[in-house]
């Protein structure tokens, strides 16, 4: 195996130390901290297990709104969506006065830390399940990117790598299954073993937690099959962290139907004609969520009355927060040109939309579970090794989602 470079390097005001081992980050997509608890309950993730026992395990503070789009953006550049410019999956521009995906990386504001480590002389290998996270993650990087949605499609000169599926040993998977984040997980597992790569980031899917509870046996054989396959990587060498873009919940009365307030349809009822609502969940796979989250925007068009309206949305019954532009920006750490006039966040157990016709609930594979507002912000970080004293405090703060590349590559030097 050829020399692992330990050029340090900079990014977005941070400096990382890398040591002469991989690093591999692991984005355990939808991943709330009661499914790890559940499946090492049941003793079925004895490699985490044993990781955490000899790492570092704690809770850390996502970035909202609570979606993937936004977290995945904060976790490779090391900031919060204000710096990077990723609002959300979806968002209405404007000055262009249309609603768009945010899947393109001419929507991200900054560098990442995977091409800076790809500058310094890494072997960088990001893997995604989902192709729509693949053009923003791997804006500026010099290496390998890949998703597992369209891995038999990836070519040497677009992707960095080709034979894709005869290197990992597994073909494409559909995107709604399991198979989906264990094939990232098997390709981390490949590239270092085969010595392609040496610094990874990989992104898995939340299919399973948006479609099955934490004690639900499917679940439980998914993270014994993750577990696997992290294990793997351990004994490969390799310094692994873990971490969620965002939590999951189950969005449901009482009978298990949806439990849904349509924004729009409340604003007009109540104050007429003038309102858009955007929900930033909006992505290609309906299956996971019908485009229901926690979380919306608000654009008005009266802006004289944004203090009306705010105040009545707030003691709706199921909405829990609301903020106009200034304290979103402020508090939420929101750009400002990319979000609504007003921020709705909802309760546990509430999603918000647009208008009924905008969400196709029938798509669903069981249960509404989704995620986006406060009840889904706070997620698992696990580090492999053990913290120095430096990150032991630092951890015992208030650290982000985002410092999981810090934290495995800088709190576990070598520090006494």
């Amino acid at each position: 195996m050829s020399t692992i470079s330990t050029i340090q390097f900079s990014t977005n005001g941070k400096t990382y130390l890398p040591p002469a081992k991989p690093i591999v980050v692991i984005c355990i997509d939808g991943s709330a901290d009661e499914y790890l608890d559940t499946t090492m309950a049941f003793d079925r993730m004895p490699n985490l297990k044993k990781m955490v026992q000899n790492g570092y395990r704690g809770m850390v503070r996502g970035a909202l709104p609570s979606f993937t789009n936004v977290n995945n953006s904060s976790i490779v550049t090391g900031t919060p969506p204000a710096v990077h410019g990723i609002s959300g999956n979806f968002f209405y521009d404007t000055d262009k006065d249309e609603e768009v995906m945010m899947n393109s990386s001419r929507y991200l504001r900054a560098d990442t830390i995977l091409a800076a480590a790809a500058n310094a002389g890494r072997k960088v290998a990001f893997v995604t399940a989902k192709e729509k996270l693949r053009d923003i993650l791997s804006y500026k990087m010099k290496g390998i990117a890949i998703s597992a949605e369209k891995a038999n499609q990836a070519k040497m000169e677009t992707h960095g790598i080709d034979n894709v599926e005869e290197i990992v040993g597994y073909p494409t998977p559909p995107i709604y299954s399991a198979d989906a984040s264990l094939f990232v997980l098997r390709a981390g597992v490949a590239f270092i073993e085969k010595g392609i790569a040496d610094f990874l980031y990989l992104s898995l899917t939340d299919y399973m937690q948006h479609t099955f509870s934490p004690d639900a046996e499917e679940s439980l054989a998914f993270y014994e099959a993750m577990d696997k396959e992290i294990g793997k990587m351990f004994q490969l060498g390799a310094i692994v962290g873990a971490t969620a873009d965002h939590g999951m919940n189950a969005k449901v009365k009482a009978d298990g139907s949806p439990n849904v307030l349509y924004v729009e349809d409340m604003l007009q009822e109540k104050f007429g004609d003038g309102f858009r609502v955007i929900c930033p969940i909006t992505d290609p796979y309906v299956k996971h969520h019908g485009a229901l989250g926690s979380y919306v925007v608000v654009h008005v068009n009266d802006t004289s009355r944004i203090n009306e309206i705010k105040n009545w949305l707030a003691i709706q019954p199921g909405i829990t927060e609301v903020f106009d532009k200034p304290t979103a920006v402020r508090v939420l750490e929101q750009p400002e040109d990319r979000i609504g006039d007003l921020v709705v966040m909802s309760g546990r157990d509430v999603v918000l939309g647009r208008r009924p016709r905008y969400h196709d609930l029938s798509a669903l594979d069981g249960t509404l579970r989704s995620h986006g507002g406060r009840y889904e912000e706070m997620v698992p970080m696990i580090i492999s090794h053990p913290l120095n004293k430096t990150y032991k405090m630092k951890a015992a703060r208030d650290p982000r989602n985002f410092d999981i590349f810090d934290f495995t590559i800088n709190g576990t030097s070598g520090e006494e």
